[in-house]
């Protein structure tokens, strides 16, 4: 490890401990959307109005409900009839967590390419965490899907401080702070956020394999729909033994089946993985 990389990383653990890291506020669009579905008295109509102030999101939420995920028996053309079809804890999280995209984008060429994969990723996750939360738990697919979309949320700040001090540092290191680094911070912003409970640990929580709770919950989802999306190929994480891993036990999946394999599934995975890019 070299120099340059120990001190970036002590940097940016003491502005984690002195609450001196900046991190990022929810976007404009996502906090207005909460307002609304948390309130007691708000209406659909309240909902619709908010959202289409954005065409794209309108566009992308109108998208998602004519989806295979959502087959409905007409096609759905405006945004009051997407949000009656989806109801408002779907179409608030889904705003919520389509509004974030806006935030993986950056200057600098290289902090750009990286915070634009790190949405792909945050995307494809969510997308196979709707999936597996409407195949196999109780646990809700709105929430599953918020939960994958901000998983990776703790790697905004560390970028934006490699971009705004200029920071040389090769791409080696920087998976490696990334890696050391992201999940506390990620836990951090959502407690900023006030996400609910049950979805602040999940940047914390979702590569602790060894991790043992009663039930299952949206970390696990988020484990096991990373795993599921490594799965065959070099990454370290498909080299493990997941029989040993015990968030499938709690999901009831099979860690030795392969998803893509099956037909029906593979093709909802890449319909929900498609609307949220």
């Amino acid at each position: 490890m070299s120099n340059i990389a120990e001190t970036i990383k002590a940097d940016l653990t003491a502005a984690i401990e002195n609450d001196k890291l900046v991190l990022p506020t929810l976007p404009e669009a996502a906090l207005q959307v909460r307002d609304i579905a948390e309130s007691e008295d708000s209406a659909i109509g309240d909902l619709v109005k908010v959202i289409s102030n954005d065409t794209a999101l309108s566009a992308r939420i109108i998208r998602v409900c004519n989806s295979p995920l959502f087959r409905g028996n007409r096609a759905i053309e405006n945004l009051n009839m997407a949000v009656s079809r989806l109801g408002m804890a779907y179409t608030s999280n889904l705003a919520m967590g389509l509004a974030m995209q806006q935030m993986f984008q950056a200057t600098s060429d290289m902090i750009d390419k990286r915070l634009r994969a790190t949405w792909q990723t945050s995307t494809e996750v969510a997308g196979v965490c709707h999936v597996l939360a409407q195949h196999y738990t109780k646990l809700k697919p709105d929430q599953a899907t918020l939960a994958g979309l901000v998983h990776l949320i703790g790697v905004l700040p560390i970028l934006r401080y490699v971009e705004d001090e200029d920071v040389q540092v090769s791409s080696i290191m920087l998976d490696n702070i990334i890696e050391e680094l992201h999940p506390r911070i990620g836990t951090a912003i959502l407690k900023k956020w006030d996400f609910p409970k049950d979805l602040q640990n999940v940047p914390l929580e979702y590569a602790n394999f060894q991790r043992e709770v009663p039930s299952a919950d949206y970390a696990d989802l988020v484990m096991v729909a990373n795993l599921q999306l490594v799965a065959g190929s070099e990454h370290p994480w498909a080299e493990m033994d997941w029989t040993a891993i015990s968030a499938f036990d709690r999901l009831g999946i099979d860690p030795n089946i392969d998803m893509n394999e099956e037909e029906d599934l593979n093709a909802q995975m890449e319909a929900a993985m498609a609307l949220l890019q």
